[in-house]
């Protein structure tokens, strides 16, 4: 007999308002493949997690309008929550949002439609066991570290991971490790939970697995959607 899945609850960090991508609406709104990009990271985990619950983190002044907006499409059930000033603050309310019954909780970048369901399902299962996953690719590109002085010199790259999401944690852990002051060096979950005593578990994560930011990788991402229907 398969062994019961932990209840997971899933926190979509969608607070930005960036403008590296222009135009009048933040990225995780925008048309990707006739849906939004949000909508589209939303389903792919209801997909992946048919049991989970969803919590979706939007800035205060846009929750509004995507309740509005996703009306117009096919979007997977979801709650919403309010971000905060940091990256830090938004994840601590959406997971103040998810109910206490969470024994493993997911977060998940808005813009980050692309992860397989292996992907999601192998991170998740590592976390199950381990308590924490974190997904990386190994750096392809050269690298180097550049001094204050302007001088630079080489980095080592077979060192270097690539860090992805979802990054999945035993839920009490992840609660208690964003129960602290925010920090500057708190750049994802990984390093809030390595702050509060706990090591980071890392799995295989994917290449493909893309963050949209700019408008290439929007078009990259139109590119791989395009693939992936040819060879369904």
């Amino acid at each position: 007999m398969e062994k019961q899945r932990p209840h997971i609850g899933v926190v979509i960090v969608a607070g930005g308002t960036g403008t590296r991508m222009g135009g009048n609406l933040p990225k995780q709104f925008m048309l990707l493949d006739g849906q939004p990009i949000l909508a589209r990271t939303i389903n792919n985990f209801a997909e992946a997690l048919p049991e989970a619950e969803i919590v979706v983190v939007l800035p205060a002044d846009y929750i509004d309008f995507w309740n509005d907006y996703a009306r117009r499409f096919t979007v997977a059930t979801h709650h919403t929550a309010a971000g905060g000033a940091e990256r830090f603050h938004s994840v601590a309310n959406g997971i103040a949002a998810l109910s206490p019954a969470c024994e493993l909780i997911a977060i998940q970048d808005g813009v980050r439609p692309l992860a397989t369901h292996e992907c999601i399902l192998r991170t998740v299962r590592h976390a199950a066991e381990k308590g924490s996953a974190i997904p990386v690719v190994r750096a392809v590109d050269s690298f180097r570290e550049v001094a204050a002085d302007g001088s630079s010199h080489p980095v080592d790259r077979s060192s270097l991971r690539i860090v992805q999401t979802p990054q999945v944690f035993r839920a009490d852990l992840l609660r208690r490790a964003y129960n602290r002051p925010y920090e500057p060096e708190f750049t994802d979950d990984a390093t809030v939970v390595e702050a509060s005593g706990v090591p980071v578990e890392l799995v295989e994560g994917e290449m493909l697995n893309l963050k949209i930011t700019t408008h290439d990788d929007l078009a990259i991402a139109e590119a791989l959607l395009a693939r992936r229907k040819e060879s369904e």
